[in-house]
């Protein structure tokens, strides 16, 4: 399914304007890698774009999404779909933003965009998918209850597409990364005053994906990877819920 050697290889990005998404697209298009950007904004460094239309049907969107990256693709396949796009909202049952703030979670993580388009694209243009999901260990998380809510979803989501007959073609893998703070310049912005060194750097998560694309210590799909970054060391490990 990989695009033989001495072709191009092809790299579908969601969110990839994001801060993850924007390091993603430079530094596949470094390696010569033909990337498409899919997020509601263009990223002018990547190789196409899909510029997804705001909707609140789930059905709209896929259609609009799927549609345009088969124009792009036509019969061609892509080596991944890399799913980095997302949201944060907090507040606890108390808050009268709960419904808001649980909608949106679960059209930022789980529907309209990305998670649930990325298996489909996968099942139709290729082999690998991977979203990057944050750690859901105990404690769990009271004050931002749609944000966990949806975060669980993504862990079920790319569990079930492991098995025999999610519809994945053969050879696919589903995957998804598990950090706990990633060091973007939006996080140094909001928390100043936070340890640094236990952040995730953007890079690591860059070389990971392009280690697992290449099949160099690529996990078996449905699993869930722990991201851990301790004194500026960050560890992979696998993640039971």
């Amino acid at each position: 399914m990989a695009a033989a050697a001495g072709e191009a290889r092809r790299v579908l990005v969601y969110g990839g304007r994001g801060a993850l998404g924007s390091r993603c697209v430079q530094a596949f298009r470094g390696r010569n890698w033909w990337v498409a950007s899919i997020d509601v904004q263009e990223n002018e460094e990547a190789s196409a774009n899909v510029v997804v239309k705001m909707t609140d049907s789930f059905t709209e969107q896929a259609d609009q999404v799927t549609a345009e990256v088969g124009k792009l693709l036509g019969t061609e396949k892509v080596d991944a779909i890399l799913c980095v796009a997302g949201g944060w909202a907090g507040g606890n049952a108390k808050s009268k933003s709960l419904f808001k703030n649980c909608d949106l979670m679960w059209k930022q993580s789980v529907s309209l965009f990305p998670a649930s388009l990325g298996p489909w694209h996968a099942a139709l243009w290729m082999c690998q998918w991977w979203p990057v999901v944050p750690e859901m260990f105990s404690p769990r998380f009271p004050g931002m209850i749609g944000y966990g809510m949806a975060k669980a979803a993504v862990h079920q989501l790319c569990q079930s597409l492991a098995g025999k007959s999610s519809g994945l073609p053969p050879g696919a893998a589903a995957v998804a990364l598990l950090p706990v703070t990633l060091d973007t310049p939006v996080n140094r912005k909001s928390m100043p005053e936070a340890d640094f060194s236990s952040w995730t750097p953007l890079e690591f998560l860059v070389e990971t994906f392009h280690d697992w694309i290449t099949e160099k210590n690529r996990p078996s799909s449905g699993s869930l990877i722990q991201v851990v970054t301790t004194e500026g060391k960050t560890e992979l490990t696998a993640a039971s819920l």
